[in-house]
């Protein structure tokens, strides 16, 4: 008689053979030779309601002994390439660059996605939903518009990076102006108020004695959203506080001139948060705007001694001063002018009031205009710096 143990053993062995026996090897697999890397995209307006799709293709370097393919579009020595389709939709532009391409376009290396301002003042949101649904294409792309045609911006030879989407992406992690990714943009297009912001960026003029394309494009504002059409631009100054209001200020430099000196002192912001608080109250909706920040004198060229403490919170309230009036400046030219509300005042409001909110959100793009914002600064200076 077989022992039990010895049929336990048998059985285990066959159930692993015939599992074995449909298992499959990565047959779908591609090589990287056989495949172009996009790593940025610009879509650009064209006529009779027709978008141009460029990308920027990353070429590796050819294995097996095989020479490295650098060339361009333009000719030039290089390790990316530049085509361009056009078509009445972005699928329809791709399919139409595919054709144009030997190799297989693979969209997982995306990073960039520029939008020419033409085409973001006719509206972006078909373009956004297009990306979302795309199982290749990144949601933590980042999303820019720029004042010149996407097309000449992608064509750019950056200096010191590989291509122009490696420029980019190293401005983003710099944080001195919006970092939108495409996840982000859907979410305050699909949020209460459907307005949002983008970083805007222009062509940076190149050095004297350089070619016209051998230089970046560099971030010079936000571009402001109502819904999903573009309505106005504000400068880097005013952008900090749009910043301040969204609680996404992280690193600044502010300077001031302290009354009554000649100089200047700058302070370098180290810490930085902010808080909406709404409130409705006898029929008007007021805000009110808590921030806090610690800074480090980082230059003092006035003759001011900043280890005295009446010197201290002297350049203290200086500093609340200089932040409170970019906040003012950013309310006076996004909530009065353009009336986009991309502060968040919106999911402050229907968070603390969400029946209230549901009476009065169809009526939002009237009351924002009108919110009252008081705003509360404060500061603090930790570090004074050595002295020479």
């Amino acid at each position: 008689m077989i022992p039990q143990q010895i049929i336990k053993k048998s059985a285990l062995a066959f159930l692993f053979i015939f599992t074995v026996l449909f298992l499959t090897a990565c047959w779908d697999r591609e090589e990287v030779n056989d495949l172009a890397l996009v790593t940025a995209a610009g879509i650009d307006k064209k006529a009779n309601n027709k978008i141009e799709l460029t990308v920027l293709v990353f070429i590796p370097k050819g294995g097996g002994g095989q020479q490295s393919m650098e060339i361009s579009s333009s000719g030039n020595s290089s390790n990316v390439l530049v085509r361009s389709a056009e078509g009445t939709t972005i699928a329809d532009a791709m399919s139409k660059l595919q054709e144009k391409l030997p190799r297989t376009i693979f969209w997982g290396h995306s990073e960039v996605f520029i939008f020419n301002e033409a085409l973001a003042k006719d509206g972006i949101r078909d373009h956004i939903d297009f990306i979302m649904r795309h199982p290749q294409l990144r949601e933590r792309g980042q999303i820019f518009v720029s004042k010149q045609k996407a097309k000449d911006i992608l064509e750019l030879m950056p200096p010191l990076e590989r291509d122009l989407s490696e420029v980019l992406n190293q401005l983003v992690q710099h944080e001195v102006g919006m970092n939108v990714t495409t996840k982000k943009l859907a979410q305050m297009l699909i949020g209460d108020s459907g307005d949002c912001a983008l970083p805007w960026i222009k062509i940076l003029p190149p050095e004297k004695g350089k070619k016209q394309e051998q230089t970046i494009a560099y971030i010079t504002g936000t571009a402001i959203f109502k819904k999903d059409k573009m309505v106005g631009v504000i400068d880097s100054s005013v952008t900090r506080g749009v910043l301040w209001l969204r609680d996404e200020i992280r690193l600044a430099i502010v300077t001031i001139k302290p009354p009554h000196t000649e100089g200047y002192i700058s302070v370098n912001l180290t810490q930085a948060s902010s808080k909406l608080l709404p409130k409705i109250e006898d029929g008007k909706w007021k805000i009110t705007l808590q921030s806090e920040s610690n800074s480090d004198i980082v230059q003092n060229t006035t003759k001011l001694d900043v280890s005295n403490p009446e010197v201290g919170k002297m350049i203290e309230k200086q500093v609340n001063k200089a932040i409170e009036s970019r906040i003012r400046l950013a309310l006076k030219l996004v909530q009065k002018d353009m009336k986009a509300d991309v502060f968040g005042f919106s999911e402050a409001f229907h968070r603390k009031y969400p029946d209230r909110w549901n009476k009065e959100e169809n009526h939002w793009d009237e009351i924002f205009p009108n919110v009252e914002v008081l705003i509360k600064t404060k500061s603090k200076i930790r570090r004074q710096g050595m002295s020479s």
